[in-house]
């Protein structure tokens, strides 16, 4: 990778990290669906006026709306209101790296190597290590459901890769507009309209900082960052960056929420960021090798 590239990856991981915080906060005002919903309206609009619809297939930008941000924030928001804590969500979220290239063997023809292979494996211990440790049945529940959020993330990776040239702005105003719509109906039927007419009425500024940074610098710089590097380089390259993000969410949890670190949780954490360097390195040693031949 180029180090410019490196460097927006790493924005994008500081970002996303800080944002599990930023998650809890909102959280404390808002529904986690209806909290969704908002995020995405403001991302949405009023941009989407101005910018045009990317000239990709129907199915693949409604695939990618609905994954990348109805289903995955729906899920991720829900298991941090259940109790999960936020440090860890920003762990347990990273396993779509190894969920995405599970589904570019399958469905793009990929081939990991075989350190590969075991990197994903350090990671998994390292996601054990999370689960032998949850003692309480909302806990579980919400980290079921954080797994479930990495699979829809995956899955939106997917249609990211089967997309031709996309401008990435386009993608995140148009995406986020998708998802709106399923988003206010889930919360509508699932929160009712006494809960929106509460949380509207106690609406506080933090709560309004906390669906702003959602929409801007977190929706539309972030992942439109991430979506222009899916396209510009093999996935196993790019999907694990994503597993420093736990480094910015656990020490931001930390110093923020005053999340404790047991030993558990930094012993997960180094089991998960040593699968990311066994996977750089297998992808740095590969590139090496095909610009010697």
């Amino acid at each position: 990778m180029k180090p410019f590239d490196i460097a927006l990856a790493l924005l994008v991981v500081c970002i996303w990290g800080v944002n599990f915080v930023v998650i809890k906060i909102g959280l404390q005002g808002l529904p986690p669906i209806l909290f969704t919903a908002l995020r995405f309206l403001f991302a949405a609009l009023p941009l989407v006026f101005f910018v045009k619809r990317p000239a990709i297939a129907w199915p693949l930008l409604l695939a990618y709306g609905l994954f990348q941000f109805a289903l995955q924030f729906t899920l991720l928001f829900t298991g941090i209101q259940l109790g999960f804590p936020p440090g860890l969500a920003s762990l347990v979220i990273q396993l779509q790296a190894f969920f995405t290239i599970g589904m570019a063997v399958l469905f793009l023809g990929e081939r990991p190597r075989l350190l590969q292979l075991a990197a994903a494996l350090v990671a998994l211990a390292g996601m054990a290590l999370v689960a032998a440790h949850l003692d309480a049945k909302p806990t579980t529940l919400g980290f079921f459901l954080i797994i479930a959020a990495a699979v829809c993330w995956a899955c939106a990776n997917m249609a990211t890769k089967k997309m031709p040239a996309v401008q990435p702005l386009a993608l995140m105003i148009w995406g986020s507009l998708i998802a709106v719509p399923p988003l206010l109906a889930a919360s509508l039927a699932v929160d009712g309209i006494t809960a929106w007419q509460l949380a509207f009425a106690q609406l506080k500024p933090v709560t309004i900082g906390a669906v702003l940074f959602q929409s801007y610098p977190n929706t539309l710089l972030g992942f439109g960052i991430w979506a222009m590097l899916m396209k510009k380089y093999a996935t196993a390259t790019i999907a694990p960056f994503s597993l420093l993000v736990p480094v910015a969410g656990m020490l931001s949890a930390a110093l923020v929420l005053g999340e404790a670190l047991q030993w558990w949780k930094i012993g997960a954490g180094l089991l998960v960021l040593a699968g990311l360097a066994l996977n750089v390195f297998e992808s740095g040693r590969r590139a090496r090798l095909a610009a010697g031949k």
